[in-house]
């Protein structure tokens, strides 16, 4: 309770008095340093950003960042979008809250910040606060994260990002098979687990080829399919082994991430159950 009268009274002074700094932004990113801040001064500095995905950058931090996400048009669906950040490699310097009504939730501690730990709160659960740490030195701190804001509605999407290791179920299947950036059909060939990383690299054959929004699956020659990467945690425990899968998924943060991946022989039972129904989102080859 004391921390969130103090922040309030904190943040009434300073914004009281306007923000006296300006920063570089694009209104999809932006970059600023701590460097131009006067040593007895802790300012607030209000972001506002409208896109969809970008990143956010602050070097040397010192006082505070309240960091604005919100799409260029405000509609009904707005309240329905999930926020997603990625913090950048060996971003520290500051803590970064979950704030509304001047109460602080943690969301990711100073130098705690796993680069592959993607972090999603609903947009209506509050803005971002990023508050500087103490530092004796601050020459070499930089604080940062990529950020998307993703639609609720979408199923694959939260599958991907919030409880990626959880099978799919019916419903999802059919439709990540309509919605994923990528469907493809084929077999893990080898999986490459980096322990640091918290990452598995699965190295996927692709016999069928349905989509693929970006180029994530290139030809080979020699066995005139594909060839492709896609990335899920190493929590998951994917391994290698023989059989078909229809793997689909999203592009986050610029990576293929896997979302939904049956089995083959399961994907065309549920499809056909589905059509048999008339409840197919939408239609795709099962031969």
């Amino acid at each position: 309770m004391l921390r969130r009268v103090l922040l309030s009274v904190f943040m009434v002074v300073v914004l009281g008095r306007g923000t006296a700094l300006q920063y570089s932004s694009d209104m999809c990113n932006w970059k600023g340093s701590g460097l131009t801040h006067e040593s007895h001064k802790k300012d607030v500095e209000q972001v506002y950003l409208r896109c969809s995905e970008g990143s956010v950058e602050w070097l040397y931090p010192t006082g505070a960042l309240i960091i604005n996400l919100r799409p260029n048009t405000l509609t009904s669906a707005h309240k329905h979008l999930t926020v997603c950040i990625k913090p950048l490699k060996d971003s520290k310097g500051a803590n970064i809250y979950l704030e509304k009504t001047g109460e602080l939730k943690l969301l990711i501690k100073d130098e705690d910040s796993n680069p592959n730990r993607v972090h999603c709160f609903g947009i209506g659960q509050g803005g971002l606060f990023i508050e500087a740490t103490p530092q004796q030195d601050i020459s070499r701190k930089i604080t940062g994260f990529q950020y998307e804001l993703i639609s609720q509605r979408t199923l694959s999407d939260l599958h991907t990002v919030s409880d990626p290791c959880r099978p799919c179920g019916d419903t999802e299947v059919l439709l990540a098979v309509c919605i994923s950036d990528f469907v493809v059909r084929g077999t893990i060939r080898a999986v490459t687990n980096e322990v640091e990383q918290h990452e598995s690299i699965i190295d996927v054959s692709v016999d069928k080829l349905y989509k693929q929004k970006n180029k994530i699956f290139f030809p080979n020659k020699e066995s005139g399919g594909w060839d492709g990467h896609i990335r899920t945690p190493l929590e998951c425990g994917v391994k290698a082994g023989f059989g078909d899968f229809l793997f689909t998924g999203r592009m986050h943060f610029g990576e293929p991430r896997l979302g939904c991946a049956p089995r083959y022989r399961d994907f065309q039972r549920i499809y056909q159950e589905a059509k048999q129904k008339g409840l197919n989102p939408c239609e795709i080859s099962t031969d």
